[in-house]
């Protein structure tokens, strides 16, 4: 944990996902400016901490990053279809940095028993195997079997082949509409893929729902599940928007964990908007936080994807560090909690959990080709653990661009879409207008997109863009490797599709009014 290339390789991440995506500076003094506000969000958390005392995951950092080194080889081999060579090179490994890869075994693929094992120095082997449904699981160490059977998920959607878009994928014949230039959207395509180092898997552009631009790096096609890593995070935000719509829950109640209902138990205040505007104040220690140190040891924010536990109940333990709604940070304990909500909601009603993604939301809207991992307790991990199509992820972007209803029915609450897409308080306070409801604002005009616009992001370059200002929905999907030379590569792509259509309405802005908890607009 201490080494300097170990250290390398969690700021590379950092800087992937904070700089490229979301402040996209590149002069000195912005540089300078963004030093200054990392240091006045650590001072700003320190004023406010509780003193709660932390303790760091158990076990060894070597472990844990194999154990996410076997996931991510697992998936690509077995979910997406990658050679184990290319995977090992250019596949998510933020989990597992280069240098910890060179400190343990060759990863061995097992194609007749569809697992991947890992042997590390002291002999210990991590493996992960590739159950169907719900993608691959990494075993806990030292455990040879899954804590939960893996379920079949049957799609019930007519023939894609045969079927329109964008419930299916047969594409029509009408004329392009004439406000769009379609050779800038053209060239925003291709601008996506260039260099060749940008690793970009998955391009699609739809205008008013349909698609107007799309193109598949070799050996991809419009059903490849593509890694997405933490546009799940918005999925998991969807699918309790869903449990919202039916009743079951409310954004402003208190979350019901069971493990928080103790007496005097401060943590039964956290709202379920808290969680979703990752600013539940639970300790959870991130390499994205402004003051993380590594020497505190293995941070919690990956130990929810490489720990082999229970991750529900590993999340609904930890103490708070903030009370809620006061400091925003981006740290996977949220999410997971998300997602522990619909585990609750949907078993709570008498429904099958691991179906309920598909029946709920995904067959209503199209999408196929969707896989949810989980835990080795059978606990969905998509906080970055799921894996889907370029297609997939514009069907899912025009829900939220037809403000969660499609073909008619209403799926996601009226207003959440509006919720997801304000500015959390907690991250205003911090003066970083970047966040809303598990999805990420351009509220400070970093890319070269209309501030309407919020976007699903994942490590790597994974995005899905909305702008309901230009009625747009933008999906890049691209290799982990390519994050730098894609990230530039998206804004080429951006700027020329800024260009190539026109907007369709005078935006205004949107803050979250903290006194009277409502929506305020503002030219």
């Amino acid at each position: 944990m201490k080494s300097s290339r170990f250290h390398f390789y969690y700021s590379s991440f950092i800087i992937f996902c904070l700089i490229l995506f979301l402040s996209g500076c590149q002069s000195t003094n912005k540089e300078e400016s963004k030093d200054e506000l990392r240091a006045k969000l650590i001072e700003r958390a320190k004023k406010l901490e509780l003193g709660t005392v932390y303790n760091a995951p158990p076990g060894e950092a070597l472990s844990h990053h194999t154990a996410g080194f076997a996931k991510i080889m697992c998936s690509a081999v077995f979910v997406t279809g990658l050679q184990p060579e290319f995977a090992a090179e250019h596949v998510g490994y933020f989990t597992s940095p280069y240098a910890e890869r060179a400190k343990v075994g060759k990863p061995v693929v097992d194609y007749e028993k569809k697992s991947v094992s890992i042997t590390l120095p002291n002999g210990v082997i991590r493996t992960a195997v590739y159950t169907g449904d719900q993608g691959c699981v990494c075993l806990t160490e030292g455990v040879d079997s899954l804590y939960f059977k893996p379920v079949k998920v049957a799609r019930n959607l007519p023939d894609a082949n045969t079927t329109p878009w964008p419930m299916g994928d047969v594409l029509g014949n009408e004329p392009a509409p004439s406000e769009v230039d379609m050779d800038k959207v053209k060239q925003a395509v291709n601008a996506a893929f260039e260099p060749a180092d940008a690793l970009t898997a998955a391009f699609v552009v739809t205008y008013k729902g349909k698609i107007i631009g799309e193109r598949y790096a070799d050996g991809i096609t419009k059903d490849t599940p593509l890694e997405s890593w933490s546009m799940g995070k918005s999925v998991s935000a969807t699918l309790l928007g869903t449990l919202i719509n039916k009743g079951v829950y409310t954004l402003d109640q208190p979350a019901p964990f069971p493990q928080w209902q103790g007496e005097g138990d401060q943590r039964a205040k956290i709202k379920i908007m808290d969680i979703l505007h990752m600013s539940s104040g639970l300790f959870c220690r991130a390499p994205q936080d402004p003051g993380y140190d590594p020497s505190l040891g293995y941070p919690d924010h990956l130990y929810l994807y490489t720990g082999g536990v229970n991750s529900f109940e590993y999340a609904a333990s930890l103490p708070q560090q903030w009370l809620p709604n006061t400091v925003g940070r981006y740290r996977n304990i949220d999410p997971v909690l998300t997602n522990y909500l619909v585990r609750l909601g949907v078993e709570g009603r008498g429904e099958v959990y691991h179906t309920y993604p598909q029946r709920a939301l995904f067959d209503k809207i199209g999408v196929r080709s969707m896989i949810m991992e989980t835990d080795p307790y059978g606990n969905f991990l998509t906080q970055g653990y799921e894996f889907a199509s370029g297609r997939d992820w514009a069907r899912l972007g025009n829900l939220y661009l037809q403000d969660g209803v499609w073909n008619g029915e209403r799926i996601l609450p009226e207003g959440f879409t509006k919720f997801v897409s304000t500015l959390a308080p907690a991250w205003i306070e911090d003066g970083r207008p970047i966040y809303g409801g598990l999805f990420w604002i351009n509220g400070d005009g970093a890319r070269p997109i209309p501030k309407d616009a919020y976007m699903m992001l994942g490590a790597g370059g994974q995005s899905t863009t909305i702008i309901p200002s230009h009625d747009l929905v933008i999906v890049r999907l691209g290799h982990y490797k390519g994050s730098k030379a894609g990230g530039e590569a998206l804004d080429k792509s951006y700027a020329l599709l800024m260009e190539a259509i026109p907007s369709t309405a005078k935006w205004k802005s949107i803050a979250w009014n903290k006194k009277s908890n409502y929506l305020t607009r503002h030219n």
